[in-house]
């Protein structure tokens, strides 16, 4: 799926995760902030790439701010930023692609 425009799902707040996708330059690049970044930065990172590539989105620029999310927050939060960034509002597959 392809990175049409800027968009962003989550929040700030406690476990939860502020997720922005823009369009990319051919390849993923990944930015993670979080306090939990030392213990957690490598699964926050495996679940975030994991999911884009269930959603086949192969350029893109993303930016997650984590607050302590859990895996299925952050699937949620990235799917649904992909899906805002394509303008898709009905008939979502909502856990029908993430697993």
């Amino acid at each position: 799926m392809e990175i049409k425009k800027a968009a962003m799902a989550g929040t700030l707040e406690s476990s939860d995760a502020q997720v922005t996708v823009e369009p990319g330059d051919g390849q993923i690049e990944l930015s993670i902030e979080s306090s939990v970044i030392h213990q957690f930065g490598k699964q926050i990172r495996a679940v975030v790439l994991e999911t884009l590539g269930r959603l086949d989105v192969e350029s893109a620029k993303v930016t997650v701010v984590d607050k302590g999310a859990l895996d299925c927050t952050l699937k949620a939060r990235v799917e649904c930023a992909v899906y805002r960034s394509n303008g898709v509002t009905e008939n979502l597959p909502w856990g029908g692609v993430i697993k």
